[in-house]
C-alpha cells in the first residue's frame, strides 16, 4: 500500500503540467441531449425557447476517484430581438486532478427568412470563460518513508482564461456548425510545449431531419468531426436519432458511434506491435414532457485495451422558458 501511493505521487507529479493545460468541458455526447448550446456557442438564444439544461456524467461506477463531470447551462433570446445571451458552469473531477469554470456568451442570429415560420437563420456566438485547474497533493505524502521534496503536500491551482467563437446556419431540416474553443493559447503554462500552451479544438457538425409528411416520426442523422490541433488528433462522431411525437410532448432516442481517426501503438504478449483506435457506442433515450426534458446515455468502449468497456452513465435534466408564441414550420429539433 505504501509503495502503491510513493508510485501514485510520483506519476501525478509527473503529469501534473500537462493536467493543467485541459481543455475546458470534456465532449462526450451531452450535446445530443438537446444541448448544441453546450459545445456551440452560436445555439445560444438559436431555439423557439430559453433552455436551462444540467448534465452529470459518472465514469467507471465502483471504482475510487473515478471521472466525474457536471454542468449548468442556459440561454435565451433577448426579448424579441436578434440578440442572446447564455452561460455555463461546470466541475469536472478525475482522481486527484480536477478543474472547474463558467463561461458568458453573446449570440447574435440573422433572418434571412420572410417571416419566422420559414427557418433561414444565420448564428454567430463568442463565449469568454476563466477555468481553474487543481492537483490534491495532501494524500501524496502519507505513509511514504522518504519524503520528496518536489512534492509540497497542498492543493495547487492555477486560472485561465480563454474564448470559444463559432457559427450555425440553419436552412429549414437543414443545419451546420462551425466553432473554434480555446482560441488563445495558454500563456505562461508550459509555452515551450506546442501540446500545452496549444489547446484549440475545432469542431464541425451537420445534420439533417428526415419525416414524411403527416406523419409523427422524424429521423436525424447527423456528424461531428473534432481536430485538436496541438496534438493533431482527429476524432469523428456519427449520430442517428429517431423522434416521435406525443400529444404530451416528444419521445426521441438515438445512437452514437465516436471513433478517432489516429491509432496508438501497443506490443502485445507476444511482442508484437499492434494499433488500437478509441471506439466508443453511445445509446440516448429521451422524453420532452410539456416543458421538461429528461434523457439518459451510456457509453461503451470497445477497445481491446481499456481499463474498463462500461459504467459511462449520464442524466440530463431541462427546463424551456420564455417560449415564442409561433414555432418554425420545420423539423428542426434543436430550434423548434
Amino acid at each position: 500500500m505504501k509503495l502503491n501511493r510513493f508510485i501514485l505521487a510520483i506519476v501525478a507529479l509527473l503529469s501534473f503540467q500537462f493536467v493543467r493545460s485541459q481543455e475546458g468541458i470534456p465532449i462526450y455526447a451531452d450535446y445530443l441531449s438537446d444541448n448544441y448550446y453546450l459545445i456551440h456557442p452560436s445555439m445560444a438564444g438559436a431555439a423557439n425557447c430559453g433552455k436551462i439544461r444540467v448534465t452529470g456524467r459518472q465514469q467507471w461506477f465502483g471504482q475510487d476517484n473515478a471521472p466525474k463531470l457536471l454542468t449548468v447551462s442556459a440561454n435565451s433570446r433577448l426579448g424579441d430581438s436578434q440578440s442572446a445571451i447564455g452561460g455555463i458552469a461546470y466541475t469536472d473531477k478525475n482522481g486527484y486532478h480536477s478543474q472547474s469554470g463558467g463561461y458568458l456568451t453573446y449570440a447574435h442570429h440573422l433572418m434571412f427568412s420572410r417571416s419566422v415560420s420559414d427557418l433561414n437563420m444565420l448564428s454567430f456566438g463568442l463565449s469568454a470563460g476563466f477555468i481553474q485547474y487543481k492537483l490534491d497533493e495532501t494524500e501524496f505524502l502519507n505513509d511514504v518513508p522518504v519524503r520528496d521534496p518536489n512534492i509540497d503536500g497542498i492543493v495547487q491551482s492555477e486560472a485561465n482564461f480563454n474564448l470559444d467563437v463559432g457559427f450555425s446556419y440553419h436552412y429549414i431540416n437543414f443545419y451546420a456548425h462551425g466553432t473554434i474553443k480555446n482560441l488563445l493559447n495558454n500563456s505562461g503554462i508550459n509555452n515551450d510545449l506546442e501540446v500545452t500552451s496549444n489547446l484549440r479544438r475545432l469542431l464541425l457538425s451537420t445534420g439533417y431531419v428526415f419525416n414524411r409528411f403527416g406523419s409523427s416520426w422524424s429521423f436525424e442523422p447527423s456528424l461531428l468531426y473534432q481536430y485538436k490541433t496541438g496534438t493533431k488528433e482527429n476524432l469523428i462522431d456519427v449520430n442517428a436519432k429517431v423522434y416521435k411525437q406525443m400529444d404530451f410532448g416528444q419521445f426521441w432516442a438515438g445512437l452514437s458511434y465516436r471513433q478517432s481517426l489516429d491509432g496508438t501503438e501497443y506490443k502485445t504478449d507476444t511482442q508484437t506491435i499492434e494499433t488500437q483506435r478509441l471506439n466508443l457506442i453511445t445509446p440516448i433515450i429521451g422524453v420532452n414532457y410539456n416543458r421538461f426534458m429528461f434523457a439518459y446515455t451510456y457509453t461503451y468502449q470497445s477497445n481491446d485495451i481499456v481499463f474498463t468497456n462500461g459504467g459511462f452513465h449520464q442524466f440530463s435534466l431541462g427546463y424551456d422558458f420564455n417560449c415564442a408564441p409561433k414555432r418554425y414550420e420545420c423539423h428542426c429539433p434543436a430550434v423548434n
